[in-house]
């Protein structure tokens, strides 16, 4: 098993056939090309994504049904290309990247979810062209709990800003 010292979880182990490949990066991260899945299962439905390339880059993400159950992923042709699919899949993961203002409540980016191919091992932000979605929507949190899964999330990891 490979190795990685992480900002986030200290030394993760991982096998080579977890990565995810990102051909086209991340807007804004797009060094950081191949990433892991790391989940805990006290936090899920939270998953980390875990740069392989970058030690400091981490997302968190929730499935997008999760965020909003009537989702409805819309690829592109070129979403498609990247995934390395001719068509969509049922093996395909939609992940909403979550933001975690230091003053303000978590958002979830349903305008640009992250999607995985299973098959392929292959990832790719999948950027709407509609505005069906917005890259800031509001997470219901349940404030009458002492921590809500998405600040656990953001004390495991330290994140408090996207």
């Amino acid at each position: 098993m490979a190795t990685i010292d992480t900002q986030q979880f200290g030394t993760l182990q991982y096998s080579d056939d977890a990565i995810f490949e990102f051909p086209e990066g991340i807007p804004g991260f797009e060094h950081a090309r191949h990433f892991v899945c790391v989940e805990r299962p006290s936090l899920r439905p939270i998953t980390f994504l875990q740069s392989i390339d970058d030690p400091g880059v981490c997302f968190i993400t929730l499935p997008a049904k999760a965020v909003e159950p009537d989702y409805e992923l819309d690829l592109a042709r070129e979403d498609l290309r990247a995934l390395g699919l001719a068509q969509m899949e049922q093996s395909l993961a939609c992940l909403a990247i979550v933001c975690m203002p230091q003053n303000a409540a978590p958002t979830a980016n349903l305008l640009g979810p992250v999607v995985l191919s299973r098959e392929t091992m292959r990832g790719v932000q999948a950027i709407r062209e509609d505005t069906k979605y917005s890259a800031v929507h509001p997470l219901k949190t349940n404030r009458t709990e002492p921590h809500s899964n998405v600040a656990d999330a953001t004390a495991a990891t330290g994140e408090t800003a996207c």
